[in-house]
């Protein structure tokens, strides 16, 4: 490819490899430069579709170095840019090197496709004409208090990520300074070990602490009545 590349943020599945779009497929296999949060997790993806680019590590720990790098590249060719699962620049550097590219007059253009928070939502059975998407909390429990406190008066559905090591005691906090809310936890979305567990945060605090989880969990919880 010659002449101004254009950066473009590539979603890949959360789990089942079969809900990658044609387009993703398409455009993957179009470019020589593929930007990836784990590379060893993203060949997984690449061997098993047959997709031959270069491999790039973007991630949170290099971003600074990596963005101009990548840039560079951006300035002559294509750059497909890939999270580990799901839809770039959320909860990944993803944002960062976009912003960058929009600064430094790069094209960016989006091949949407899974994302954990609207496939959460879309089977959680709570409100999700409005929601608000938090992120990871934080790991220290006074700023985790102070934290979740703002979000205490919020009638819009949350949508946290956490890690399932830190999911009992997340959810006990959140009981304490939210109440009795109703929730749904889930667990490896679109994969074989798929769960959706349903409760108030105080059932889910104690079901969770007698059945010990692994894997990737989106946690939802009711917007305030």
């Amino acid at each position: 490819m010659s002449g101004v590349g254009t950066i473009f943020v590539v979603a890949t599945p959360i789990g089942n490899l079969e809900d990658i779009t044609v387009r993703a497929l398409r455009l993957l296999h179009s470019v020589r430069v593929i930007a990836a949060e784990d590379t060893r997790h993203s060949l997984k993806l690449l061997n098993h579709f047959q997709i031959n680019a270069r491999l790039i590590s973007y991630h949170e720990h290099n971003k600074d170095s990596m963005t101009t790098k990548l840039l560079d590249v951006a300035r002559l060719e294509d750059v497909a840019l890939v999270s580990d699962a799901g839809t770039p620049g959320i909860s990944d550097p993803g944002y960062e090197l976009v912003r960058a590219a929009l600064d430094a007059g790069i094209a960016v253009e989006v091949i949407p496709g899974a994302n954990a928070i609207t496939t959460a939502l879309s089977a959680s059975g709570l409100p999700s004409s409005a929601f608000r998407f938090v992120g990871f909390p934080p790991r220290k429990e006074t700023l985790f208090r102070e934290f979740v406190e703002t979000l205490r008066t919020s009638a819009e559905t949350l949508v946290f990520y956490e890690s399932p090591n830190r999911l009992v005691k997340t959810l006990a906090l959140l009981s304490e300074v939210l109440g009795e809310r109703e929730a749904v936890v889930t667990v490896e979305l679109t994969k074989f070990f798929e769960q959706f567990q349903r409760g108030t945060l105080g059932e889910l605090h104690h079901f969770f602490g007698e059945n010990p989880l692994r894997g990737e969990v989106t946690l939802l919880v009711g917007g305030a009545s």
